[in-house]
């Protein structure tokens, strides 16, 4: 017989996928930042399963739906980098690149001019966005530390 006054809590909410960005470890802060706000809005735009419902206020006013699932921040070598892009092409996930090459463009013809002008190996990637089955992502990050 349960004495607690306590409501019951509710189970903990478990994704069988994960999003996950890989930064390479030699980035400025400001670098971080943007490099993260950019690959995360690709996988939103095509992957609609990833994005929750609207939020509001107690008011009522009306705010974007985010991702549903938490986003995890990695770092890594240029080599790690470079390792785990290798793996999400072999595993087909879904992936958004950001490269050095795009600090010097100003928008998105730019950057995918500057992306398209370079062969899959020579890609200087200083960022990756990947979002699947959470073995898989796993498998990619392999090697990479949590951001701190």
């Amino acid at each position: 017989m349960n004495t607690s006054t306590e409501p019951p809590r509710p189970e903990p909410v478990r994704f069988d996928t994960k999003i996950a960005v890989l930064l390479r470890a030699d980035l400025e802060p400001w670098q971080r930042l943007n490099v993260t706000s950019f690959l995360v809005s690709g996988l939103g735009t095509q992957l609609p399963e990833v994005i929750g419902e609207p939020y509001e206020d107690a008011d009522g006013v009306p705010y974007l739906p985010m991702f549903r699932q938490p986003v995890m921040v990695f770092e890594a070598t240029k080599e790690t980098l470079a390792t785990a892009h290798a793996r999400a092409l072999t595993r087909a996930l879904p992936r958004a690149v950001f490269t050095s090459d795009l600090f010097a463009t100003g928008n998105d013809r730019d950057n995918r001019a500057a992306v398209r002008a370079v062969p899959t190996a020579a890609l200087d990637l200083v960022g990756l966005a990947v979002h699947g089955p959470r073995n898989a992502v796993d498998k990619v990050v392999k090697g990479a530390r949590m951001h701190p």
